[in-house]
């Protein structure tokens, strides 16, 4: 048994103490008491497995043939549809776990159902059956790991808002409403695709149909797996994660629909069932070797035919986006990477078919120049060419580096106080802003940023692609001079025509917070003051803050 023992592994090391009681490994009856582990402990063991109905019912699982990377949060996912996990361990040098529920009865339902739907953890078939354990002793000390997955996966469980008039465990035994799944991306500073949500949701169960679209300025989809409960599963292991570092939040609610209606398979929606399908919309069709390989594997990330795919491997960006070791917890691109698509190193627009040209309406004419409006929506992304429109002053055509950089801007920006006026802002039509005809005078209604040394995001990896906040009342000041005290930045802002409410330095002076009384009085200063002279060549750097003084 001291084999078994030393592999026994949640971040303990070997030759520890048992993580669970002596009694279960030295009980004769035990699941344990079946295996003959080999010298080096790896997976080549022999294993006597009685039926999965052979035992008597237990609220314990024994869970085999699990992955080698699998996480705590996806061994939980897998009870978590049927009741409440009360206890697990994680055996992961030997491809095993023990589940323990909170009733018999949420048991036999997760084994009767496991019965006649083989369930899956990374495409893997994983096979459950009821331990001769009635309960499972762990020393939580020593399961420190499993024990937090376990407690953060309980507490989303029971801050999530049940259906009225059950409690949240009684929400959780009941069955999940529907296979598909409505998935809304917060804070989409980085491009994220059909192909990136198949290969994130597969890790689930078979994705059958997924339906990208723009709906109130963001990028949603709905997405269909073969199987409730793979919905369900994916929906308690991914809502509120990150996809890349710090931005593309995954808000996930499942979908009145039970079924999705998909006419065309292109980067806006995709059927795996039916690679015959055609593109639609004059986009080109998928290719025939493509289409070959969607019938055999549904996880592979097909890209229409002369299409550039932002995430394959070719590309210089993992062809994967697996989960890491931090508990479920989706692993990012590199910074630089994911700079790099950001920035437009990756053909994107063209490829989504988003325009990278913003119409802005409902300009305070009086007030608004090029220059302004690219210093505010400078914030989200490199403005490059700027139109007040001749006939029409109080609209403007604004062309970013790539149409995720224009997203960005308009879902920040749009219904925002600029000089007094409530502003919109949509996507264009037009694919480019012309410049004036040479030698015509358009009095300084067009101008060309494309070689401005104010650009953010001009350097790939650069640390403001991690500083992207929404508007806020609250402003990060940065480059500010040694000599220049708290008192010379107030007065500076509240010359802008606004109040300043607080201020604090950072520890080294050479940042500061500084909270004006509202958003629109914030979005005024950093326009007027953003790349502000402060003597000796250091211009003031100012963006918003997520941050309260």
């Amino acid at each position: 048994m001291d084999g078994i023992v030393t592999d026994v592994a949640v971040g303990v090391k070997r030759g520890s103490d048992e993580l669970l009681s002596s009694s279960l490994y030295n009980s004769p009856n035990s699941n344990m008491s079946g295996m003959v582990v080999t010298a080096n402990g790896n997976d080549s063991k022999k294993l006597r497995v009685e039926d999965r109905m052979d035992c008597p019912p237990s609220r314990v699982l024994h869970i085999r043939k699990l992955p080698n990377e699998v996480t705590e949060t996806e061994v939980i996912a897998l009870g978590l549809p049927f009741g409440k996990v009360t206890n697990i361990l994680m055996l992961k040098g030997k491809n095993q776990a023990f589940l323990e529920l909170g009733t018999e009865e949420a048991a036999i339902t997760m084994v009767n159902y496991y019965t006649a739907v083989t369930p899956h953890v990374r495409n893997v078939p994983v096979f459950i059956q009821y331990s001769n354990h009635k309960e499972l002793k762990t020393d939580n000390a020593l399961n420190q790991r499993a024990q937090a997955v376990l407690q953060a996966v309980t507490a989303v469980q029971a801050a999530s808002t049940p259906t009225s008039g059950t409690t949240a465990s009684e929400s959780a035994l009941t069955p999940a409403p529907s296979p598909v799944l409505r998935i809304i991306i917060d804070n989409m500073f980085y491009p994220v695709t059909l192909d990136v949500l198949q290969q994130i949701f597969s890790k689930f169960g078979t994705v059958m149909k997924i339906i990208t679209f723009t709906k109130n300025n963001q990028f949603q989809a709905l997405l269909q797996f073969n199987d409730p409960v793979n919905a369900q599963q994916a929906k308690l292991a991914l809502d509120g994660q990150n996809i890349y570092n710090a931005c593309c939040t995954l808000r996930i609610d499942f979908s009145k629909l039970v079924n999705l209606n998909v006419k065309y398979n292109n980067d806006k929606s995709r059927d795996y069932t039916r690679p015959e399908l055609p593109a639609g919309d004059g986009q080109p069709s998928m290719d025939p070797s493509v289409a070959a390989a969607f019938n055999k594997d549904s996880s592979l990330l097909g890209t229409p035919t002369g299409m550039v795919a932002p995430y394959s491997s070719g590309g210089g960006f993992p062809s994967s986006l697996g989960f890491a070791q931090g508990g479920g917890a989706l692993s990012p691109l590199s910074a630089a990477a994911a700079a790099a698509a950001a920035a437009g190193r990756v053909a994107l627009s063209g490829v989504s078919g988003t325009s990278s040209v913003l119409l802005v309406s409902n300009l305070n004419e009086e007030m608004v120049t090029p220059q302004s409006l690219f210093t505010l929506f400078g914030v989200y992304g490199d403005a490059q060419r700027v139109k007040i429109l001749y006939n029409k002053k109080d609209s403007a055509l604004i062309q970013m580096a790539d149409g995720n950089q224009a997203q960005l801007a308009m879902s920040h920006l749009n219904g925002q106080k600029m000089y007094g006026k409530i502003i919109r802002v949509t996507l264009s039509k037009h694919q480019t802003v012309q410049l004036p005809r040479e030698g015509l005078d358009d009095q300084g209604l067009t101008k060309d940023f494309t070689n401005s040394p104010l650009h953010r995001f001009k350097k790939p990896g650069s640390k403001n692609f991690q500083n992207i906040f929404p508007p806020s009342a609250t402003l990060h000041l940065s480059n500010i001079p040694q000599d220049i005290t708290e008192e010379d930045l107030r007065v500076l802002f509240s010359n802008s025509g606004g109040t300043v409410k607080a201020f604090k330095f950072f520890q080294d002076h050479k940042m500061a917070l500084l909270q004006m009384a509202t958003v629109e009085e914030a979005i005024q200063a950093l326009i007027d003051l953003h790349n502000y002279n402060m003597g000796d060549n250091h211009h003031l750097r100012v963006s918003f803050s997520k941050s309260t003084i």
